[in-house]
């Protein structure tokens, strides 16, 4: 099992937390307390970049869904990005593709 790291950095359009290592069962609960703790205002885009996520199970798929309604609270809107090939077939599988915006790159202006 990999640790979960959670990088945080700001810029002007809004939070982007790079997630990397497994995102389970144990570990899920982290990053849910870490977004929950994030200021948005309207407006305002949190970008999850995921390109360092080696493992992502229904407990991290549950967190990230726990994301995009912290950000909808806020009158914001959340990204994923750069999902890895295998978490993107199960959201797609799950029919989360259509629910999450999804960007090829982290960078916020893309």
């Amino acid at each position: 099992m990999k640790p979960l790291t959670i990088d945080h950095r700001s810029t002007a359009t809004g939070p982007v937390l790079r997630v990397a290592g497994d995102l389970d069962f144990d570990q899920a609960p982290e990053l849910r307390r870490r977004i929950g703790l994030l200021p948005l205002a309207p407006g305002q885009c949190l970008v999850l970049d995921l390109s360092g996520l080696e493992f992502c199970d229904s407990s991290g798929i549950t967190a990230l869904l726990a994301a995009r309604q912290h950000a909808l609270a806020a009158e914001a809107d959340a990204v994923l990005a750069a999902v890895p090939a295998n978490l993107l077939r199960v959201l797609t599988l799950v029919g989360l593709d259509q629910v999450f915006t999804l960007r090829p790159y982290s960078d916020p202006a893309s």
